[in-house]
């Protein structure tokens, strides 16, 4: 047994070891700074290993390293701002040496705001005000800058773009409301966004990825054929979205619950505009919001890694709390592993219809997919599930793997998992009881 005092990220550590068993974890606070007492068995590697681990890690650092925040001041002008009014940011962590003219621009999820009451409680925090955002994001798995974790990708320039909109950057209202002062602004954000990172360096990009988890995977799909066309046509440029392929279902007790939610968002936001009109010329605008609506339609090379029982979905989807008044779906939902075999059932219901829905992007090599069939939500931005040796895998490769032979035209990658509960290599979510 060895005890050791640590001041780096408890996941970056674990994540790095993941051979050690910690059998004592102590959280405290010092200055600001997270640290935490460890008392680890080692399992393996012998006592030694755990003595030369209370060194100091300088390593552990290059696998997560804090990236500062930068405001976008000049976006002001232009009418470029948060649902508060303040003005949007993004962290940069700029590239080096053979990847100093190679860009990630990703946007941060959050989900949505479909009205003005559920817009208002999301002014005053980090979703909806630059204000009250943490100063600094850790950048991992698809965004570490250390060779080790993002053989691909990690000397490029990588930028987080943080969401405060609540429309998945696609709404733009002239008005604001004197008494709310509720700015719908998001499609304005974007490109106020990308106009300031080009003129940052981002105009002499020879290669390019917009990319998203969540609501921001749902916008890397929306403005994936925008972000090509606001850059340099010599500009190789791709898109990648992380748990953004959102289906149109009914939930469990029958209800079009996400359909109505989401046209109460594009009506909110004014975002119909800012749609594809491929799609809007022929829908309503409300289901243009559903990526199984303007997939077919993206011309920009575009790769969806999602997982098949998306645990955002399932938990707000397909079984909602209005959806569920006794609140028979809570545990399953906190852990897949509770649910029922009637609950399983339905839930393979869902990923029938998943992958029905994601029919729609043909076997292309421009179009890439990496469908788990794991229990999760968004698995680029975390080095466990983007590249670890105990990383989630199809066809005996990561995701990172995919992601990069397919950015790189090594090889094509068009993969779906089996179902539930196959593959060993899930990294299924566990959420709290609260």
């Amino acid at each position: 047994m060895v005890d050791c005092l640590f001041s780096v990220h408890l996941k970056h550590f674990i994540s790095y070891f993941p051979e050690l068993s910690f059998t004592h974890i102590t959280f405290f606070q010092v200055q600001h700074h997270h640290i935490f007492h460890l008392r680890m068995e080692t399992t393996r590697m012998g006592q030694w290993l755990g003595l030369l681990i209370c060194l100091p890690l300088l390593l552990l650092k290059a696998e997560g390293v804090a990236v500062g925040i930068t405001y976008v001041e000049s976006a002001v002008a232009k009418g470029a701002v948060c649902l508060d009014g303040s003005p949007p940011a993004y962290h940069f962590d700029k590239g080096v040496g053979a990847g100093i003219n190679n860009w990630i621009v990703h946007f941060e999820g959050g989900g949505w705001c479909n009205n003005v009451t559920s817009c208002l409680s999301r002014r005053d925090t980090r979703l909806g005000s630059s204000k009250k955002m943490d100063k600094q994001l850790s950048f991992s798995g698809f965004f570490s800058g250390g060779k080790k974790f993002n053989p691909d990708f990690y000397n490029w320039n990588r930028i987080k773009v943080r969401y405060c909109d609540g429309s998945s950057f696609t709404g733009d209202v002239e008005a604001v409301d004197p008494a709310t002062n509720l700015h719908f602004r998001g499609a304005r954000i974007f490109v106020a966004v990308i106009e300031d990172l080009l003129a940052k360096g981002m105009k002499n990009a020879q290669n390019a990825i917009l990319s998203g988890c969540s609501a921001g995977g749902l916008t890397a799909i929306l403005n994936c054929d925008r972000f090509k066309a606001l850059l340099p046509a010599s500009t190789k440029v791709k898109c990648l979205s992380d748990a953004g392929y959102f289906i149109n279902v009914k939930d469990v007790s029958g209800a079009q619950h996400i359909e109505e939610f989401y046209g109460q968002v594009v009506q909110t936001h004014g975002s119909a505009k800012n749609l594809p009109p491929s799609c809007t010329s022929r829908l309503r605008p409300g289901l243009c919001f559903f990526p199984q609506n303007v997939a077919s339609q993206i011309r920009t090379p575009i790769f969806f890694v999602n997982a098949a029982y998306d645990s955002w979905q399932i938990k707000n989807i397909l079984a909602p709390g209005v959806a569920d008044p006794h609140g028979q779906w809570r545990e399953c939902k906190l852990d897949i592993k509770n649910c029922s075999p009637n609950q399983l059932s339905v839930m393979q219901g869902f990923r029938t219809d998943f992958l029905k829905a994601l029919s729609v992007v043909e076997n292309t090599p421009s179009k890439g997919m990496f469908i788990d069939g794991c229990y999760a939500h968004c698995q680029t931005g975390t080095q466990e599930t983007w590249m670890r040796s105990d990383s989630p895998v199809l066809a005996n490769t990561t995701i990172a793997k995919a992601v990069g032979d397919w950015f790189y035209d090594r090889r094509p990658f068009h993969q779906i998992d089996c179902t539930y509960p196959c593959n060993p290599t899930c990294h299924n979510r566990i959420f709290d009881q609260n």
